[in-house]
């Protein structure tokens, strides 16, 4: 039994918790946050075939060293996850990296629509958190860039009951404007992959959604269009539900002097009046969840020349320690994060709550170093920021981790 005492919980309330456990432990928490474990509905593990950026042995440590104990990982990997047989060996090796550094990390998998394997998705319904439909290019090459193919794939979802995730970027929008000018700085990447692109393909996703009363997850949503679509949908009475990241919140355009390509991602960063928005969709409900999206890639590759560099950037560390830094300075309240990252992502995708909890010391203030990071790219766009908020344990089907200690 792993018994934790004087925590307190989100109303400032003092409580006793005890947990099943193999082992007797007991904690002192003064002073200390209890929170249930995280969950995660957006990762990029690269597992398998891209193992040199991340795998689940050091994705695991970097999770609950963010306090997250629950993931969704993306299908976008060498092979993609397309067939029941794929899904069945990634599961095989995931468990495997998992048993290396003996962490039980809770996860799921997303199963890629690929036009070629539409009948696999009969065989993996009760197997897989959801279908992942990429409506634009990104990392790999899994995209659904016509409207018989999607009509496919949400008519396929309705029939087995599976939510349908989309990366929403229209693919027509953006063959245009990539053919249309010469991009040759990283900061171009925000005007290829503009507001319109995004805009497009979130209107058709919804219309989709409709005509098929299919769940609908929008991905990564990073513009205030996205967002009175996104909203009206839900005022509808639709089944479209939203998800954001920490770097579409907290990093903009002017990043791109200073990060140069490890300010490229996808969708991409956008102007500093959209973080507003997007904290304002937060506050009014029409942002169901924050996904890390973290998608890591070598420093290498991030220093290539645009369009040369690849799209993407870890995140699951620094995710809440973000947030509770905006906490601090009055942007959001504890309840909103515990909604974000715990109870929307429970309710949406019908996950049962368990015993994971974490414990975070709201008091903690650190500095986001490569040197300290536990992900295998061993950088971060957040690089130098101090921080105010951390958890300091994780504890995961009934074992405990002493966040410094790892």
């Amino acid at each position: 039994m792993i018994t934790i005492e004087n925590a307190k919980n989100l109303h400032g309330d003092r409580v006793n918790i005890h947990i099943s456990s193999e082992k007797n432990l007991h904690i002192n928490a003064e002073g200390l946050l209890a929170f249930p474990g995280l969950i995660d509905p957006h990762v990029h593990f690269r597992t398998p075939g891209l193992e040199y950026k991340e795998n689940w042995s050091t994705a695991a440590i970097a999770a609950i060293s963010g306090g997250y104990t629950t993931v969704f990982d993306m299908p976008n990997t060498i092979p993609p996850t397309v067939s029941a047989e794929l899904l069945q060996e990634k599961k095989f090796i995931i468990q495997s990296q998992l048993q290396a550094v003996n962490i039980p990390l809770r996860y799921h998998l997303f199963f890629g629509a690929d036009k070629a394997h539409f009948s696999e998705i009969y065989k993996v319904r009760e197997e897989v958190i959801g279908i992942k439909v990429f409506m634009g290019c990104s990392t790999g090459n899994l995209v659904i860039d016509d409207d018989e193919s999607l009509h496919a794939v949400f008519a396929i979802a309705a029939s087995q009951n599976l939510i349908v995730a989309v990366h929403a970027e229209d693919e027509k929008r953006l063959d245009v404007r990539k053919k249309q000018y010469n991009p040759k700085n990283y900061a171009d990447h925000s005007f290829i992959r503009d507001e319109e692109t995004a805009r497009l393909a979130v209107l058709k996703a919804i219309h989709l959604a409709k005509i098929y009363r299919v769940k609908l997850y929008i991905l990564h949503v990073s513009t205030h269009a996205e967002i009175e679509l996104i909203s009206k949908a839900k005022a509808d009475g639709l089944a479209v539900y939203a998800e954001t990241t920490p770097h579409h919140l907290f990093l903009n355009e002017a990043a791109y002097p200073l990060l140069l390509g490890k300010a490229v991602v996808n969708p991409p960063l956008r102007k500093i009046v959209e973080q507003s928005h997007l904290f304002q969709a937060i506050a009014d409900g029409v942002i169901d969840t924050i996904g890390s999206d973290h998608a890591p890639h070598t420093i290498a590759e991030k220093e290539k020349p645009y369009p040369s560099c690849p799209s993407g950037m870890p995140g699951i560390e620094t995710t809440l320690p973000l947030l509770l830094t905006a906490y601090h300075q009055e942007k959001i309240s504890l309840e909103k994060i515990h909604s974000l990252t715990v109870t929307r992502a429970e309710e949406i995708f019908g996950l049962t709550r368990n015993e994971d909890i974490i414990l975070i010391d709201l008091h903690k203030k650190a500095t986001v170093t490569s040197k300290a990071l536990k992900t295998k790219c061993a950088w971060s766009s957040f690089e130098n920021w101090e921080l105010q908020g951390w958890p300091v344990y994780t504890i995961i089907q009934g074992q405990c981790f002493n966040l410094s200690e790892l």
